[in-house]
């Protein structure tokens, strides 16, 4: 119980604020979620685990074929703050769900590619082809709230 009550203070610290048990913790860092947010949604620690993050962070001259500029104490923030928050440390109800779907070898580089997300999979084509969607990891185009860290179906 000491650890559960430890784990909610640095969720709180962390993120701002704990999330509900359906939801996933938003990122509330103004550096993660303006850095990571210039070019895409700040996507949630707990879509990962901490090793992905940290191999993210490791590959930013190459960042999915952009290269991102961080100031190395800009980077260590960020790599920080989703380590903290990945689905092996504090992930809650999703990150355990995400967890118990990768390989324990495994580190999955992209959300999209994580076994959590392949239900997408049976979406038909007309989905993703509408013009908002653009591409597979774009997911406020779906779920409007997605960024609060609410994804039910909208």
């Amino acid at each position: 119980m000491r650890n559960h009550v430890w784990l909610i203070g640095l969720s709180w610290l962390v993120f701002g604020t704990p999330a509900a048990a359906d939801q996933v913790t938003p990122i509330r860092d103004s550096l993660t979620r303006e850095a990571c947010g210039e070019c895409h949604m700040a996507f949630q620690p707990a879509f990962l685990p901490a090793r992905s993050w940290g191999r993210i962070m490791d590959t930013l001259s190459d960042h999915y074929g952009d290269r991102v500029s961080l100031k190395p104490e800009q980077a260590a923030h960020i790599r920080a703050v989703l380590e903290a928050g990945a689905a092996d440390r504090t992930g809650g109800k999703v990150g355990r769900k995400v967890m118990a779907q990768v390989d324990p070898a495994g580190t999955p580089l992209r959300l999209t590619e994580n076994p959590s997300f392949l239900h997408h999979h049976d979406f038909p084509a007309r989905v993703w082809a509408r013009p908002e969607v653009k591409v597979k990891s774009n997911c406020p185009a779906c779920h409007q709230r997605a960024e609060t860290g609410d994804y039910e179906e909208d």
